[in-house]
């Protein structure tokens, strides 16, 4: 473990244990919501179909665009505002990939601007870049992309990318980008006490898990 000492308990608060494999089934949901309570983390995050999901004692979270970001932006709003409706507190959309890869940047701004109008600016919205994709000249300039737009957090990845999930080097780069003006989501590929510590020390302010309860085992209570 790392200098830095960090309890169950306040690492948990940071979590949105997650569950967006396609089988899922609404057994499966109940399951995860019911172990989201018992282990006491921030979120459950769910495939929009989903919704509405009765989860007491935990913020609801959902995806739009998931995982490619290929949909129009207008569909991405649609998607957003209907999952809101059914109760939602927290989206998290993934961006037009291929738009930032080829620099285009406006096109990033543009879907981000069009889930944030459709949601409002009530429920959070955190913005899936796929780091592992970019290069860090645009993790940085799609993380200014997404300040712009009025997004509440970047977050690294889907965790369904071959390209891989969230690294140390990129969430500093983008807590370096937004300097405490957003917060950081770190998903994909943290399965350790350990990778959650790493993640946290480099700037991330949420993390996305699957795995919660190994890593909350790793940690002292």
């Amino acid at each position: 473990m790392s200098g830095t000492t960090l309890t169950r308990a306040q690492v948990a608060s940071m979590i949105d244990h997650t569950l967006l494999k396609p089988e899922a089934s609404s057994q499966d949901v109940r399951a995860l919501v019911d172990e989201a309570v018992e282990l006491g983390v921030y979120a459950v995050c769910v495939s929009p179909s989903m919704l509405p999901l009765r989860a007491e004692g935990v913020t609801v979270a959902t995806v739009v665009g998931f995982p490619s970001g290929k949909h129009h932006s207008l569909i991405k709003g649609a998607e957003a505002r209907l999952a809101v409706d059914e109760g939602a507190r927290e989206i998290d959309m993934v961006i037009d990939v291929g738009a930032a890869v080829a620099g285009d940047y406006n096109a990033v701004l543009a879907d981000i601007l069009t889930v944030r109008e459709a949601i409002g600016f009530d429920p959070v919205l955190k913005v899936i870049i796929e780091s592992a994709v970019l290069s860090d000249e645009a993790i940085v300039e799609v993380c200014r992309a997404a300040e712009k737009a009025g997004a509440n957090f970047v977050k690294t990845s889907t965790g369904f990318h071959p390209a891989g999930g969230a690294t140390t080097h990129a969430v500093a780069l983008m807590a370096e980008t937004v300097g405490g003006k957003l917060g950081i989501k770190a998903s994909g590929g943290i399965r350790t006490a350990e990778d959650a510590v790493a993640m946290i020390e480099a700037g991330a302010t949420r993390l996305g898990l699957s795995g919660s309860r190994a890593v909350l085992d790793g940690l002292q209570s």
